[in-house]
């Protein structure tokens, strides 16, 4: 059983057939920690106005970090554009679960990270929301699209390989996207007087500095299954589960 000081989780998207929720529970069952962070996009409000799709392990998520609430480990929810509905419910407590719309993480060294979940950052879902929903829709056809080719890959015993990550990484217009976001919150933190960011929502695990400031993105349990982690030595990782 690992043991770490804070565990920063995003994008789960539960309510969706993308969610990795099973994986989620299974990388929940190797560590303890102090605090836990859920950095936006935890319930998909956005698919589920649609279509809910609700399995046992998506219950099992939330039993779990009820649980451990219950036990002592302080867990903050920062609402995401696809959980926006629960902004409404800031600076409230649900079961020992704290909301809010943002807040500082004080790292081992006394450094001070902003933590977010990044949508208000993003000129798309600030300006143009239909758009956002589009280009939402268009990811989810790219993930079950790439899960059929997985399965066609593991029945011939080849590699296997993501058709959404390899468009986030080789179209040139999301690869410049991703750059322009970091930079964006680098600015912004910096504007802010403070050390770096905590963020999700672009679904692309990350930690760079960025000059003086040290960004950094949790990821995503649609895709990647990835957390950021805070060592007790005060140093970050990204956990990559799958």
């Amino acid at each position: 059983m690992k043991s770490y000081r804070s565990v920063f989780i995003s994008d789960i998207h539960l309510g969706t057939k993308m969610s990795q929720a099973e994986q989620l529970l299974e990388f929940m069952k190797t560590f303890e920690c102090e605090k836990i962070y859920l950095v936006g996009d935890i319930i998909d409000c956005w698919a589920m106005s649609k279509k809910k799709i609700w399995s046992q392990f998506h219950s099992d998520v939330i039993q779990k970090l009820l649980r451990r609430a219950r036990k002592g480990v302080e867990i903050v929810y920062i609402p995401g554009n696809h959980d926006e509905m629960l902004r409404e419910y800031c600076d409230a407590e649900f079961g020992h679960i704290i909301l809010v719309n943002e807040c500082i993480h004080v790292g081992v060294d006394g450094k001070l990270y902003l933590v977010t979940h990044g949508d208000e950052f993003d000129v798309v879902i600030k300006n143009a929301k239909w758009v956002a929903h589009l280009g939402s829709w268009a990811y989810d056809v790219s993930i079950d699209i790439g899960r059929w080719v997985s399965k066609v890959r593991s029945y011939f015993n080849m590699a296997q390989w993501s058709l959404s990550s390899y468009l986030k990484h080789t179209v040139k217009e999301s690869v410049n996207f991703i750059g322009d976001y970091e930079t964006t919150l680098a600015n912004y933190v910096r504007s802010k007087k403070l050390n770096g960011i905590i963020c999700g929502h672009i679904h692309h695990a990350n930690i760079r500095d960025i000059s003086d400031i040290k960004y950094m993105n949790c990821g995503d349990w649609v895709e990647s299954c990835t957390a950021l982690v805070e060592n007790h030595d005060g140093s970050f990782e990204i956990v990559k589960w799958k």
